[in-house]
């Protein structure tokens, strides 16, 4: 033994120092934790509005394509922050998760239409790491959708410097996907970046991973497609607002566009959005104008008295 120890002495002393540097969390073989690489403090505008224990509601008509018409209904954007574990992607509700967790910027948002004799109904949550070098990239996306036919579900994941696509459907040919694609930019995450700082949205030809809504819709799969992206002056008179700005999409090889204009002032209010695609051969552009915006912590609010906010909200 004695004779082993004197051979290997210094690999010994090197594995000892590894295993003891380990135990200390203090090598290179340590992922980096939450908290290894300091935030950039929010503004003060930033932390009034958007950390004040409330939600920004937001009511939009809809004109929705589907089947080759247009169809009549009501969009919800929901942006609120909260805590967000990024081992687990879901939100952090007990003190020892915090640890765990990043503050994020959550996108919700709701499409109600009907077609012909049924409804749809369909449902996108975004949740975007607010400003942290760590994890600079959106974490997770989670869209379901429901119409009488039946519903579906479609997930998409951050890990290992990509994302991981799960979904099923009560189709025959959506039963059960699970494919990964490479880390780029989600369009269902960019409501959240124009939120955050408009200023930093990708302009020129870039790669994006379609929005998963138009895709349940369109029953395509999620690869990462070329676009061609621009950032201009809205001139139209179609949505309210003041100082606006349209933010273009263009897919050429979907033969897809995307325009989502919004007030360029902090808190860069979402005022709508087209979205002009193939449908049943006919070419038709999908539209959602706001109507009414509120501040409310909505999750405090569910007695039957409450329902004069959503009175507010829907008027």
């Amino acid at each position: 033994m004695k004779a082993f120890v004197t051979k290997h002495f210094l690999l010994l002393v090197i594995v000892a120092a590894i295993v003891f540097a380990l135990a200390m969390k203090a090598t290179i073989f340590q992922q980096a934790t939450v908290h290894d690489v300091p935030m950039t403090e929010p503004s003060a505008s930033f932390r009034q509005y958007w950390l004040s224990g409330k939600a920004e509601l937001n009511r939009y008509s809809l004109e929705q394509a589907q089947y080759g018409a247009l169809n009549a209904g009501d969009a919800m954007l929901i942006f609120a922050t909260e805590d967000f574990r990024t081992d687990l992607h879901v939100k952090a509700e007990t003190p020892e998760s915090r640890d765990k967790a990043v503050p994020v910027l959550k996108t919700n948002l709701v499409k109600r239409f009907t077609t012909g004799i049924y409804d749809y109904s369909l449902f996108t949550s975004v949740f975007t790491p607010i400003n942290n070098p760590t994890f600079p990239n959106t974490l997770k996306v989670s869209t379901s959708e429901q119409d009488w036919l039946g519903h579906s579900y479609l997930q998409i994941d951050y890990g290992n410097n990509g994302y991981q696509i799960d979904g099923r459907s009560y189709l025959e040919k959506e039963v059960h996907d699970a494919y990964s694609v490479p880390k780029v930019m989600l369009e269902d995450e960019l409501w959240n970046r124009i939120r955050l700082d408009p200023g930093k949205l990708p302009t020129g030809s870039i790669k994006l991973i379609p929005g998963t809504m138009t895709a349940r819709l369109r029953h395509k799969r999620l690869d990462p497609l070329d676009a061609t992206a621009k950032l201009d002056d809205y001139e139209g008179v179609l949505f309210p607002g003041r100082n606006l700005k349209a933010y273009r999409l263009e897919y050429p090889t979907d033969e897809r566009n995307l325009m989502i204009v919004f007030e360029y002032v902090f808190p860069y209010k979402i005022v709508g959005w087209t979205e002009t695609y193939t449908s049943n051969d006919n070419l038709l552009t999908s539209r959602a104008v706001l109507r009414t915006t509120i501040q409310s912590d909505y999750w405090n609010h569910n007695a039957p008295a409450d329902s004069v906010l959503r009175d507010t909200l829907m008027h």
